[in-house]
Order: structure tokens, then sequence, then C-alpha cells
């Protein structure tokens, strides 16, 4: 298990200060981060909580996995490696040219 954890069902309110204090009472963190919308600025409900060992990330996972944080259930597990994404995405309409039709 990776010391990398993903933190879901977050109030909307919930900053990266509160989820850095949410997760000490249970060993050093490394870094919090709340995933935001990114033309809005909103949260959208999740972030990732880097713990500095695996066994604070566990004592994290048992602790708070399914606990309430302002009247929602929190979601926390393991984070899983990000998946490359595809880039391009092509053109829309297939780049056909009408002249070689006739």
């Amino acid at each position: 298990m990776g010391s990398k954890l993903y933190v879901g069902g977050l109030p909307y309110a919930t900053t990266e200060s509160q989820l850095t204090t949410l997760f000490a009472a249970h060993g050093t963190v490394e870094s919090a981060r709340v995933i935001a919308d990114k033309f809005t600025g909103q949260s959208r409900g999740f972030g990732f909580v880097e713990m500095s060992t695996t066994e604070e990330a566990t004592a994290a996972i048992t602790a708070l996995n399914g606990t309430q944080l302002d009247g929602r259930s929190l979601t926390v597990n393991e984070a899983k490696p990000q998946e490359p994404r595809s880039g391009g995405g092509g053109g829309r309409f297939g780049g056909g040219n009408d002249r070689n039709r006739y």
C-alpha cells in the first residue's frame, strides 16, 4: 500500500487546511489537495492526502473511512495511480474533402 490516499465525499466547503488537520491526527501529512473544477473553482467533493509512511496511511484509512464530516460520509482508501490520458481528440468532422467524391 502506498501513502497517497483518495478522500471522497468531502463537503464542498472543505479547505486543504481542514483536510490536513483532519488527517494530521493520524500521522504526518506530506500534502493535502482538494480537487476543484477548473472553470468554476468549486470543490468537486474529493481530494488526495499524502501521508509520510504506509503505516500512517493505513491508520488514517482505518480511522476515517465511513466517518461523517459536516453531514457527509467520507470514503478514504488508497489512491490508484492516475491512468495516462490520450492526447488530442482528433477532429470532429473526419477531415473529408468533397472534391474527391465526383
